[in-house]
């Protein structure tokens, strides 16, 4: 895996900082450690860092075309660039490597900004053509390698695989969008195609981006989207067995490599199933790598060991343990903006773990987005047909009221937790869903911010994220809509983050087979039912997957990578989130409310409240100001942030 960054100058021709160039690619050096190479030419810098994976000895990038005229920086890897450098040499095309980079230069002269629609796997590239005077940037289909950039006010253009390479620039604006931290407390992370600072965006999943020289940067392009296209007749049995098929030849294309190759396994249903398609695919032992918990109510790792010792893999355990607490700050650095999944703990020492054994692992990410994994998608039915039932106007004043009404019962088992689901009834379905996945409800970000703050947000409210992808969605079948809100939100803006800069950190690299694009179409068009039944999400998975793995891995409850965090705010981690919460860093922003601050930490300390979630993502956002913004120092108030 690699790192990209690049310089575009959108008015005109002029010089390349080349030493600038250098600093900006240098701060990506952890995603490659291997090998850095710059170009330049007037108007145009491209910068790489490369971890060598195909073609070990050549493919060093930039990477041009047979005359020069065309480069290219890229991140990621092109499963199918065997059979189109096949294609593109009998065009008339000729190759100098044997790696999938020089497939993407020769795709681009033969189809244009349509080489994307041909390229199978994960990738981030840009590329310049000399003689369109064009630069066409593109991420791919589901967000799996990120891309971010940026136009500064003298008509510079920059882009980057991290935020970290935007902000060595100089005339960067660190100034942060208040319609970012509105989504990040709503959230846990800032969604596509925001990011936390007004001057920089992501490129979305599945978006083009095409500049041509001396006109005005546009909007990107959508190339793709999860289709959701009904299959015209398919039984539980044939779809059981087709999806076996079609995993097993996803799992065979992401073991290409020239490095050493493992697993993650968490002992869960995705991760299980990789590793029993790739048993069955290679010849050597599997080597596979799990993290355990101290805490018995988060450790799952005895099921990973069931699962290693069917398949006889290579097995490796490491425990997170209560004092691994120095990561807090050091994930604000890897992520660049704020970011509250606290998984990330156990994702970095996962990766670490298996950074010492294999240079590439696959992991299971992606199977709950696609096969209705997530508790919270039967709830949603749950509610969506009391909304079938009974209209909006008379739902939103009896369900609010009691909503209003109902204690809050963090103690209670769920059945009797029924506030969260009184308060969704009394909203539309996209609003309702938005409900249940926010960290911060809409009542509690009201009072978490600051009057000036809740004014400078003019009317902006985070549910519209989900209701503009709401909008796009393919299909009208609550399930599907659902799904595809997850896949555009969570799974790009939490999840595969996630493990990209915690993998990057250790110059590993993780692939996904469950997010190969033609297994993500063809699970889209299979029926709600097969793939939630009753109270059973993944059914027609867990079914297919019966031969490969036992009972007690495909049918027992859902854990999650999460950590104990509720009991160690109130006990090794009590100083220092209250230090966080109450200091001078959150304070001098002038965003926060301090009596709601005060309120919540003293609420969950004594432990009449639940809190473990908003009391993170505060953490984590005043370690992103100390360690990204640096803010030891008063220098940002709320009324300084305005509205781009």
């Amino acid at each position: 895996m690699c790192g990209i960054v690049g310089l575009f100058d959108t008015r005109g021709k002029k010089e390349i900082d080349q030493q600038l160039l250098r600093r900006m690619n240098q701060t990506q050096i952890h995603r490659g450690p291997d090998e850095g190479e710059l170009y330049t030419e007037p108007g145009v810098g491209f910068g790489h860092r490369r971890l060598s994976i195909m073609d070990v000895s050549s493919g060093q990038q930039p990477l041009f075309n047979e005359d020069g005229s065309v480069v290219v920086v890229f991140n990621g890897e092109i499963y199918n660039f065997q059979e189109l450098a096949k294609e593109l040499a009998a065009a008339g095309h000729v190759f100098r490597t044997h790696c999938d980079t020089e497939v993407i230069v020769h795709a681009w002269e033969e189809w244009g900004e349509h080489c994307v629609d041909r390229f199978r796997g994960m990738f981030a590239f840009g590329l310049w053509d000399r003689n369109q005077q064009t630069l066409f940037l593109a991420r791919d289909r589901l967000g799996i390698k990120p891309l971010y950039y940026g136009l500064l006010a003298d008509g510079t253009f920059i882009f980057a695989s991290e935020l970290k390479a935007l902000l060595m620039h100089p005339d960067f604006m660190r100034d942060m969008d208040p319609h970012a931290i509105e989504d990040y407390f709503a959230y846990g992370y800032v969604p596509e195609p925001k990011t936390i600072f007004r001057q920089a965006l992501k490129l979305s999943p599945a978006h083009i981006l095409k500049l041509h020289c001396g006109q005005d940067v546009p909007q990107p392009r959508e190339y793709w989207d999860v289709p959701f296209v009904a299959h015209e007749s398919i039984s539980v049995q044939e779809a059981e067995e087709e999806l076996i098929v079609r995993l097993r030849e996803s799992v065979k294309i992401h073991l290409m490599t020239e490095v050493p190759l493992g697993a993650f396994l968490s002992g869960g249903v995705d991760s299980s199933a990789v590793v029993a398609m790739m048993a069955d695919l290679t010849k050597e032992p599997v080597n596979t790598c799990a993290i355990s918990f101290g805490d018995p109510a988060f450790n799952e790792s005895q099921y990973a060991q069931k699962v290693a010792d069917r398949y006889h893999t290579q097995h490796s355990v490491g425990q997170v343990d209560q004092d691994d607490f120095d990561l807090i700050d050091k994930l604000a650095t890897l992520y660049d903006e704020p970011f509250a999944d606290s998984s990330a703990m156990p994702t970095y020492r996962v990766c670490e773990l298996a950074r010492k054994r294999v240079t590439v692992a696959l992991s299971g990410d992606g199977g709950d987005e696609n096969l209705a994994g997530y508790r919270r998608y039967r709830w949603h039915l749950y509610e969506e047909r009391m909304r079938s039932v009974l209209p909006l106007g008379f739902r939103k004043p009896l369900f609010g009221l009691l909503g209003n009404l109902y204690p809050k019962a963090d103690w209670a088992p769920k059945v009797l937790r029924a506030k969260s689901t009184l308060e969704a009834l009394a909203r539309d379905s996209v609003e309702g869903y938005f409900h249940s996945v926010s960290i911060l409800k809409d009542g509690m970000r009201q009072r978490l911010f600051s009057a000036s703050f809740n004014r400078s947000l003019q009317g902006y409210h985070a549910v519209e994220v989900m209701r503009t992808h709401a909008d796009k969605c393919p299909v009208e079948e609550p399930l599907s809509r659902v799904q595809y809100l997850d896949m555009k939100t969570y799974l790009v803006g939490d999840i595969l983050t996630k493990v990209d800069r915690a993998s990057m950190a250790h110059a590993l690299e993780v692939r996904v087979p469950l997010l190969d694009h033609k297994l993500v179409e063809w699970i889209s068009g299979l029926p709600v039912s097969f793939k939630l039944r009753g109270h059973e999400g993944k059914y027609v998975f867990k079914k297919a997957l019966e031969p490969y793995l036992s009972d007690d891995i495909l049918y027992r409850d859902k854990m999650g990578f999460s950590v104990p965090l509720a009991s160690w705010f109130r006990g090794p981690l009590r100083q220092r989130v209250s230090d966080a919460l109450m200091g001078p860093v959150l304070a001098d922003t002038g965003i926060f409310n301090r009596t709601y601050l005060k309120e919540m930490l003293d609420q969950h300390q004594s432990g009449r409240r639940d809190y473990s979630a908003p009391l993170w993502t505060l953490l984590m956002f005043e370690s992103f100001l100390r360690n990204v913004l640096h803010m030891d120092q008063p220098r940002l108030r709320a009324n300084d942030l305005k509205v781009a």
